[in-house]
C-alpha cells in the first residue's frame, strides 16, 4: 500500500512538473533557421512522425516520407489571394500567430494551451505546380498525434468553403 501511495505521489509530481515546464516556455523549442523557400522546395519532412508536407515525394528516401505526404491545397483564385484567404483562416484558428505574409508566401506559429509546443507552419504558391505547397511541423517531441495534419486538413476545408 504505501508502494503504491509514493508511486502516485511521484505521478503527480511528474505532472506538476511537466505543466510547469510548458507554462515556463521550456517545450517550446528552438525557431528553425532554415525555413522558406529554397530551389522550389519547403524543408523537409521531420526525421520523426511530427509534420506532413505535401512536397514529401520530393524525398523519397526520407523514412518519414509516407507519414508526413500529404496533399497540397488547391488555388482559390490566383496565388496570393489564395494565401491572403489562408492567412485570414490562420488568424481565426486556436493559438495561431502569423510571423511573415508575403503575397507568395505565408509562416505561422501555433502554440497549444496547455503545454505551450510551437509547430511551424508553411504555405508557398508553388508557380510550376499551380498550387499551395504546405508543411507543418512540431518543434520538439518524437510524435504529433496527427495534429499538424488535422491542422491542414483543417484549413482546407475552411478553404475548401470560401467563396
Amino acid at each position: 500500500m504505501l508502494i503504491v501511495k509514493w508511486f502516485v505521489i511521484v505521478i503527480v509530481l511528474l505532472v506538476v512538473v511537466a505543466l510547469a515546464a510548458g507554462q515556463l516556455g521550456f517545450l517550446q523549442g528552438t525557431p528553425p533557421a532554415d525555413l522558406g523557400v529554397r530551389n522550389g522546395k519547403l524543408k523537409p519532412p521531420s526525421m520523426t512522425e511530427n509534420s506532413v508536407t505535401s512536397q514529401a515525394a520530393l524525398y523519397p528516401d526520407h523514412p518519414q516520407r509516407k507519414y508526413a505526404d500529404i496533399a497540397p491545397l488547391a488555388l482559390k483564385g490566383d496565388g496570393p489571394a489564395t494565401l491572403a484567404k489562408i492567412k485570414a483562416i490562420v488568424d481565426g484558428m486556436e493559438g495561431a500567430q502569423v510571423v511573415k505574409s508575403e503575397p507568395g508566401y505565408l509562416y505561422a506559429q501555433f502554440t497549444t494551451k496547455l503545454m505551450k509546443y510551437v509547430d511551424d507552419v508553411e504555405f508557398w504558391f508553388d508557380p510550376a505546380a499551380n498550387v499551395i505547397q504546405v508543411r507543418s511541423a512540431s518543434r520538439v517531441g518524437r510524435g504529433d498525434l496527427g495534429v499538424n495534419r488535422k491542422r491542414i486538413e483543417a484549413v482546407r476545408a475552411a478553404l475548401e468553403a470560401r467563396k
